[in-house]
């Protein structure tokens, strides 16, 4: 199944945190919180302004974004979890050196 996203919302699958400490400590799964970065599956085609005029989306797939814990709406497909979100609820874009 491919999920194809409506107006500015967007397709995010979580990035794991890490499981061990700097220390070396284990953290189990019970303990540890949802990770807030994920990477964008794929995007909408934006939302209209009241012009009706299409605004383009600031992410693109591959991005990987900054969200709150309790963002989006969680859905299966083929095994895997992902989050369906408003561009709204994305904070920012994590971008490499």
């Amino acid at each position: 199944m491919k999920l194809r996203p409506l107006a500015d919302r967007v397709i995010v699958k979580r990035i794991d945190s890490e499981t061990k400490t700097a220390s070396g400590i284990v953290i189990p799964d019970a303990a540890a919180e949802k990770p807030d970065q994920g990477e964008v599956l794929a995007v909408g085609p934006g939302k209209k302004s009241d012009k009706g005029e299409l605004v383009a989306m600031n992410v693109k797939v591959g991005d990987r974004v900054l969200f709150g814990k309790y963002s989006g709406q969680t859905v299966k497909v083929d095994g895997d979890e992902l989050l369906v979100m408003k561009e709204d609820d994305l904070f920012a874009v994590v971008e490499s050196k």
